[in-house]
């Protein structure tokens, strides 16, 4: 994905000219028309501004689609079995002092495994 191309088209379907833009957020025409050519990247602080200007979320200088983009699951999610999926689901429905309990018990068996593992 071009940063700048993403830039320059919500720009445009906003009506809005580079000096809009500039009026907006305090970066100079130049330098806007750099990100928008891809010359220049925007750090996180540049691209909040140009959102904000924009009257768009953060996110959607990165997402193309129709609605809200979809959180991303555990990694591999799409390889887990369903007994590791219910596994999740639960971990996720425990209070914080659960949560905290049952990750200290899996770190203490998972130790466990490995003190016996070296003496065999």
């Amino acid at each position: 994905m071009n940063i700048g191309s993403r830039l320059h088209e919500l720009r445009a379907a906003k009506g809005f000219s580079q000096g809009d833009v500039e009026k907006r957020t305090g970066l100079l025409r130049c330098y806007l028309s750099r990100v928008e050519n891809g010359h220049t990247v925007p750090n996180l602080e540049t691209l909040e501004k140009l959102a904000g200007a924009l009257d768009v979320k953060l996110y959607q200088l990165f997402f193309e689609g129709e609605g809200k983009p979809q959180p991303a699951g555990p990694r591999d999610a799409g390889k887990l079995g369903p007994e590791e999926r219910g596994l999740f689901e639960n971990f996720n429905n425990l209070d914080k002092k659960d949560r905290k309990f049952v990750v200290a018990m899996v770190r203490k068996m998972a130790k466990g495994n490995r003190t016996a593992s070296r003496a065999t």
